[in-house]
């Protein structure tokens, strides 16, 4: 599981960060791509990266100002110019009023897509669910409907105890199958084993909230809770005159979004959606007051990669 930075600017593109997009990267999980927004010329920047668009299978739209969606009908259509069929469904999550962009940008410009689109009005609580993954949404605070989200992987089975069968004297074959299973085996020699005896813990899974434009709301921490990561949009700083700003926008500070992963337990801080304005010196006073209150933070750029490894995985690093 990795999470893979589009754009990590706000507002409008710079030359240094592009709008608001963010890939999660399942390609181990479940051979595929989840995108969080789609801000413009998203496709441009997937161009330099190893993201292919037909191994996108999920869209999820925080809201619908411009800096977060007007690269979505571009991308759709480039997945169809590039083979996506009707075996390779998309679904696009988002607040009431996406579909309609969506089918009018498509509309207007003639356009007609190979594979289908199956579209998903966001509400509060459980969005999806399959066999290994949950996402939660939650309303957030902006000057439009908005909303967060909580993407948890469902726990991994344990390994089979390989070893402790061989210690044991327990032939290998099809029984380790059965003993995989859990099952309750008869040995040809008599012997009854219960096979989960030899299978170890489950491998907890791993939780990434994604946090874009709002204001700080009490959902926030309650999406965040005891995540791996939290990815947080930190439009403004921590000076007077930036929180004035960010109240009258609707949007957080960095100080903001500290104290959230320091309240909700996160195992790292990932700051986005940066203001151009935080470059050079504002950018490192930025990251050295954040670390204040949260050490454990990281500031965005764009097309960086991020890990989310497995908790035994994190503890071997320590």
């Amino acid at each position: 599981m990795q999470l893979e930075f589009l754009g990590t600017g706000s507002g409008q593109p710079s030359k240094f960060r592009n709008v608001a997009s963010l890939a999660l990267k399942l390609l181990d999980e479940r051979n595929a791509v989840w995108l969080f927004d789609v801000g413009e010329a998203t496709q441009h920047q997937i161009l330099k990266t190893t993201i292919r668009p037909r191994k996108i299978e999920k869209i999820f739209i925080s809201h619908l100002h411009g800096d977060h969606i007007f690269g979505l009908p571009g991308l759709l259509s480039s997945r169809s110019f590039q083979g996506a069929d009707k075996n390779e469904p998309l679904t696009i999550y988002g607040p009431k009023g996406l579909r309609d962009f969506v089918q009018a940008a498509l509309r207007v410009s003639e356009t007609r897509l190979s594979y289908p689109i199956h579209y998903v009005e966001l509400h509060a609580g459980l969005i999806f669910e399959d066999d290994t993954f949950k996402v939660y949404a939650a309303p957030m605070r902006h000057r439009i409907e908005a909303w967060g989200f909580r993407v948890e992987e469902k726990d991994h089975p344990g390994e089979l105890l390989v070893d402790k069968l061989r210690a044991d004297q327990i032939p290998s074959g099809p029984i380790y199958g059965q003993i995989k299973a859990g099952q309750t085996v008869t040995l040809d020699d008599g012997r009854t084993i219960k096979g989960l005896d030899y299978i170890g813990p489950a491998q907890k899974g791993r939780v990434v909230t994604i946090i874009y434009d709002t204001r700080p709301n009490p959902e926030i921490e309650k999406l965040a809770k005891n995540a791996d990561v939290l990815v947080h949009e930190s439009t403004y700083g921590q000076e007077p005159a930036e929180l004035k700003m960010a109240k009258a926008h609707g949007h957080s500070t960095s100080a903001d979004a500290a104290r959230v992963a320091k309240q909700a337990h996160v195992g790292r801080l990932v700051l986005t959606h940066i203001s151009a304005r935080y470059l050079g010196a504002p950018l490192k006073k930025m990251i050295q007051d954040v670390r204040k209150i949260f050490p454990n933070t990281y500031v965005a750029r764009d097309f960086d990669v991020v890990d989310v490894p497995f908790q035994k995985e994190k503890n071997e690093s320590n």
